[in-house]
């Protein structure tokens, strides 16, 4: 694939559900620009993430490791200077790391180590921004159930060019045009919010698909799903609302996308000028997917894994790809950093658990056989864990106007409803396990939509029981690392043997 060093661009916005793109099969949504890079480069179809909630995504994302392997499962805990990284590996290797949106990734000493500068828009005022929009965009009063939907009305300040991704994309098109980006080879990265909730895009996209003829959503009230289901409707008051604001919801997520992929144009049209296409791998995902109106609410939930949260896009586009490749098997988000170590050449100095998928950037299929795993949720022995604690949360916590006060509540009052779960999703089944919480079971090919529960189905129990089974293998597999470095140890016995012998005192 050349002999000059790869540049990366990685394009990762928040909360961008798979199949809510062109690419993925959504009839009406327009995203012309990543349809182009999937025709251009590889799409994984069925590409899933090892957490539902963006912290510990990112955490597996750059160490190929899942949540439970190193206790990267809350929003809290952050890769630590100890911690091996994808980006650390390419910075190691004369990589130029280039940041241009939200962290929810690194502490703050480990990220003062990857990057040259300050990241921008800080992630502090990605968060007040959002607190911003959703007082001042709200068109509900405060008594009204769909007060806490998220759904906004937009408002003549925020258009096209004054969001913060495209702020980002300003500044990273800035730096593909610079005679920086050619001197040394780079990482842009672009972890941008949008079209994370609230729900709100710049017009005419807000509006783009109100009347149009979408997919009906999965519907609310399903028997035989976990209680955050309920909980999440009744601490919402969403469970009130008898008007078409799930469809609203749904329509303006579609319009938050479809201006995503507006952006994205923007900054190819960029990379095209900047010369530097020919030697630059392309990469888009996100680190999992929203509600947005499916099963009657809204955003994701820390123990969520249906697979609109689940599911997201993986495209690459890389010099040498098989373009308009489609991979059908079941990959997982964390062999994006697999891929771009081989892809550089550097080999990983830990145990990981991702996979390289250049065979499949070559033309190759994928595993039919791989199963997908993903941890989430908390155990009651672990109120650090749960959001919503008085003091550390305490800007949403004590405030019943802040968009999160109801999740920090539910957290609070009714933790079984974020009980540990995890999921291992086959290409014909998905079963779920959780602590002292309904487990789940759905028949994927005869029921895509997980809306028949069949774990105590009768006809099921042998196919219950064999996932059971691989679901222990698995961790038994994958519970803990042993570190490669074993010099350590093997200098200190040689000290000892020769004190011993009288070599050293």
């Amino acid at each position: 694939m050349g002999q000059e060093p790869m540049n990366y661009l990685f394009f990762f916005p928040d909360e961008m559900r798979a199949e809510s793109l062109g690419c993925y099969g959504h009839p009406v949504v327009e995203t012309p620009n990543l349809d182009k890079l999937a025709n251009e480069g590889v799409r994984f179809d069925q590409c899933h993430v090892q957490n539902p909630v963006c912290s510990p995504s990112r955490c597996s994302l750059m160490t190929g490791l899942y949540p439970h392997v190193a206790g990267h499962r809350t929003l809290w805990n952050l890769l630590q200077p100890h911690e091996p990284s994808l980006f650390r590996y390419l910075k190691g290797s004369g990589y130029q790391i280039k940041w241009y949106g939200k962290n929810h990734l690194y502490s703050e000493d480990y990220l003062q180590e990857i990057v040259d500068e300050d990241i921008n828009p800080e992630p502090e005022k990605n968060v007040l921004g959002m607190m911003e929009a959703f007082k001042k965009s709200n068109p509900f009063s405060a008594d009204d159930p769909r007060y806490h939907s998220f759904l906004l009305k937009p408002n003549t300040e925020y258009n096209a060019e004054s969001t913060e991704t495209a702020a980002a994309f300003r500044q990273a098109s800035a730096f593909l045009k610079s005679e920086a980006a050619k001197r040394q080879p780079f990482m842009l990265y672009l972890p941008t919010l949008l079209p994370h909730a609230p729900y709100l895009a710049p017009e005419p996209y807000h509006s783009r698909y109100f009347g149009k003829e979408l997919p009906p959503l999965r519907p609310a009230e399903l028997e035989g799903k976990p209680s955050y289901h309920q909980y999440i409707r009744r601490y919402r008051r969403l469970h009130e609302i008898k008007d078409d604001t799930f469809e609203k919801i749904q329509a303006v997520y579609l319009g938050m996308i479809h201006y995503v992929d507006y952006a994205f144009g923007q900054l190819m049209k960029a990379l095209e000028e900047s010369g530097l296409a020919d030697r630059t791998t392309v990469i888009v995902a996100s680190d999992h997917g929203d509600y947005a109106g499916d099963y009657g609410l809204v955003e994701k939930w820390p123990n969520g894994m249906e697979d609109v949260l689940t599911r997201v896009p993986l495209i690459i586009r890389t010099p040498g790809n098989k373009s308009g490749h489609v991979v059908q098997e079941q990959v997982e988000l964390f062999d994006i950093m697999a891929t771009i170590l081989e892809l550089s050449g550097i080999e990983a100095e830990h145990d990981h658990f991702a996979r390289s998928l250049v065979p499949q950037l070559l033309g190759a299929s994928g595993d039919p056989d791989r199963a997908v795993f993903a941890d989430g949720g908390y155990d009651r022995r672990e109120p650090h864990c749960f959001e919503g604690d008085p003091v550390r949360d305490f800007w949403f916590a004590n405030n019943k106007d802040n968009m999160y006060y109801p999740k920090a509540q539910q957290q609070q009052e009714q933790p079984e409803s974020v009980s540990r779960s995890t999921m291992i999703r086959t290409a014909r089944y998905k079963l779920v396990v959780r602590t002292g919480e309904t487990n789940e079971l759905y028949d994927l090919k005869n029921d895509p939509g997980e809306l028949s529960n069949v774990y105590n189905d009768p006809e099921f129990s042998s196919v219950r029981e064999e996932l059971s089974a691989r679901l222990l293998t698995w961790y038994l597999h994958t519970s803990d690392t042993v570190p490669r470095d074993h010099a350590r140890r093997r200098k200190n016995e040689s000290s000892i043997q020769r004190q011993g012998n009288g070599e050293a005192k």
